[in-house]
């Protein structure tokens, strides 16, 4: 079974005039800008490596969600930061690290299982397979915490 989905870009001029929009099927992003501005500047607006930053963390707490879920636990809270840098390449740029933060809230579970049912997570995490890159992660855990 193969899932698609789309997102579309428009750039109007050229180099740091240049203005582009960007939409996902879902319709939460239609025509939001981006550019030179919002790529490199502050200016309002996304940018792509923001879009993967999203997507990246997303994904991989999806990832995790399930594969706790699939170990026998039960109920908690998974809260993920990716930090994506991008880097000059030669004349251009290219996407070097992505790095995964993660702090989970997890009932009785110890360090060591959670610590590698995540690393599975991260390397089994469509978005972290998409990537050309270094991953890192770094968790904490509270398993002192009582969910529910």
């Amino acid at each position: 079974m193969a899932i698609t989905n789309w997102g579309s870009a428009r750039y109007e001029g050229l180099g740091k005039k240049g203005k582009g929009h960007v939409s996902v099927q879902s319709g939460v992003l239609d025509d939001q800008p981006y550019g030179f501005n919002t790529r490199f500047e502050d200016a309002k607006g996304t940018n792509p490596e923001e879009l993967i930053a999203g997507a990246h963390a997303s994904c991989f707490t999806m990832a995790l969600a399930f594969a706790l879920a699939d170990a026998g636990f039960d109920d908690g809270v998974l809260d993920t930061k990716a930090v994506v840098t991008l880097d000059k390449d030669g004349d251009g740029f290219k996407v070097s690290k992505s790095e995964l933060t993660l702090t989970a809230q997890i009932a009785d579970i110890d360090e060591d299982k959670f610590a590698e049912i995540a690393k599975g997570a991260k390397q089994g995490c469509p978005i972290s397979k998409l990537l050309n890159c270094e991953i890192t992660l770094e968790h904490t855990l509270n398993s002192e915490f009582a969910v529910g």
